[in-house]
């Protein structure tokens, strides 16, 4: 899709409006990425990695991702786990005047089902409207994850939704869209209905420029917040300063499970591979790596060492993480059978202790991991080799041989579907086919709580309960390798507050705190 150039950029954004004195600065121009592929449609997946913004939610998160109240005025799960009653805020309208109502809840809930987009809606049966501010949300199986929908599902008015929805939202969010001109930039502007907080910000201008042009034109003025790669985080422009955000935005190495037995998938693709088949390999991988090497080297010192696809959220287990220990990895390794060969290289049975590490090739980030992991391998006798792909490319091998994929999440639902047996080998969930039946004990147990907050304890012993687990103590079923920060350039004017741990970096993160933003310069 074509970018605006540098030139355009700061043309364009010369149009938008004239220049105010800052004490009546009432307007935003952001240059922060996450135009959607498929618009602004929350049944297609809108808003699932960062709020909405046209469209209310259920439920929302603070900054310290404590839920707060939203539509829902009062939520409650039966004794039984599978019906949710739901009260409706009153006095609520969408932004073209008409009211809210929980048949409007009732429908986005069962279009979202059929929509054939990203929303898990699965466990759902029903959703009801038994009245005007009263929804009951019928489940097949208990299924706590489901409370997710709550935060991240927008509603979207029965009367008028179509399929041209997408481009023209219509929703109860805090902002209206104006336009949009895709590939280049969306302006909206603040919903007069809106319930909520509101934000002093009465008009926000999102530019869809590369990142050399959005540095550029934050460079020129032109715009008052820029996301930023690792590469150019350092590269902070003058009357700027730099906002790093924490995040699970996480990358990391999967382990194909099970050996190469000449096993295919419904496509023919191979599954197996008898060197990470060994968890002696996948515990010497993660023990024997220098996490901090990586975050100094491939991400230029701009995140963490990860551990685990949820670090730092509750349903974590911090006593899963493991210490860089070399030689600990090495004697792993000789403990095994893996005996160095002639090169360097271990083997054992004759089998050397190689595999590629693929990496989308558009992805310079990634690419830089491989290479970094490939070079950390070394000492331990293991040879990695970075190729850079397709991801029809990836398709085709990721049962069968690494793969540096990119997750995170504010739900644990990710971890269920990235370690739950019967996903292997779903899209590209649990690619590698783990399976551990105390995993999965532990995983329908947490399904099963009576609250999100109650699930939390089953959650962490499915990492690590002191015997078992899919951590590196247990069966290893990944290499967890760096937590990227989220790092954006802001108008030093331009105070944003508290930020949320950041999930994987798609859509607009840090705009789930917008009403909280405020312009300090008088």
């Amino acid at each position: 899709m074509m970018k605006l150039s540098i030139l355009a950029a700061v043309s364009t954004l010369s149009l938008l409006s004239a220049p105010v004195l800052a004490a009546e600065k009432s307007e935003l121009v952001l240059a922060i990425g996450g135009e959607p592929d498929t618009g602004y449609d929350p049944l297609l997946g809108w808003g699932r990695y960062g709020h909405p913004l046209f469209q209310s939610t259920l439920l929302s998160r603070d900054a310290d991702l404590a839920t707060k109240s939203d539509l829902a005025t009062a939520w409650a799960l039966s004794d039984d786990k599978l019906t949710w009653t739901i009260s409706i805020r009153e006095g609520v309208t969408f932004s073209d005047g008409t009211p809210l109502t929980a048949r409007d809840v009732a429908f986005t809930f069962t279009k979202a089902a059929t929509a054939g987009g990203a929303i898990d809606l699965h466990a759902m049966v029903s959703a009801e409207a038994t009245d005007d501010r009263t929804v009951v949300i019928r489940l097949k199986q208990p299924w706590i994850t489901f409370t997710e929908n709550f935060y991240s599902l927008g509603i979207v008015p029965e009367a008028t939704y179509g399929a041209d929805y997408a481009r023209n939202p219509v929703g109860s969010g805090p902002y209206r869209l104006v336009s949009w001109r895709q590939g280049e930039q969306l302006i909206v502007e603040a919903n007069p209905n809106y319930y909520g907080e509101k934000s002093p910000f009465s008009r926000l201008t999102f530019l869809f420029t590369g990142e050399d042009t959005s540095l550029a034109a934050a460079n020129a003025g032109q715009v008052d917040m820029v996301s930023v790669p690792a590469a150019l985080a350092d590269a902070v422009p003058a009357g700027f300063s730099t906002v790093v955000v924490d995040t699970v935005d996480n990358r990391g190495i999967h382990f194909p499970m099970a050996p190469d037995e000449g096993k295919k998938d419904a496509k023919g693709n191979a599954i197996g591979n008898n060197v990470t088949a060994d968890v002696a390999i996948r515990r010497a991988v993660n023990i024997g790596i220098d996490r901090q090497k990586i975050v100094d080297t491939a991400l230029l010192g701009h995140g963490t060492p990860a551990y685990g696809p949820a670090d730092g959220l509750p349903w974590s287990n911090p006593q899963a993480a493991v210490t860089f220990d070399l030689d600990a990895a090495r004697r792993l390794l000789d403990e095994a059978g893996w005996v160095p060969g002639a090169d360097g290289i271990r083997e054992k049975n004759g089998l050397r202790a190689a595999f590629r590490i693929h990496y989308p090739a558009s992805d310079s980030t990634r690419q830089a991991i491989a290479m970094v992991l490939a070079e950390l391998l070394k000492p331990l006798g293991i040879e990695g080799t970075p190729n850079g792909t397709t991801w029809e490319g990836i398709e085709r091998v990721m049962h069968s041989e690494p793969v540096a994929f990119g997750w995170g999440s504010q739900s644990p639902l990710e971890v269920y579907s990235l370690y739950q047996s019967g996903w292997g080998g779903v899209d590209y969930y649990n690619p590698g086919f783990f399976s551990n039946a105390a995993v999965d004990g532990y995983f329908e147990a947490a399904q099963r709580a009576s609250s999100l907050e109650a699930s939390y304890p089953e959650w962490q012993k499915a990492e690590w309960d002191g015997a078992t687990g899919f951590s590196t103590k247990g069966e290893a079923g990944w290499a967890w390798l760096v937590n990227l920060d989220h790092v954006y350039f802001a108008n030093k004017c331009l105070d944003v507050g508290k930020t949320q741990i950041e999930p994987h970096g798609h859509g607009w993160p840090i705009t789930a705190g917008i009403q909280g933003w405020t312009w300090t310069c008088n």
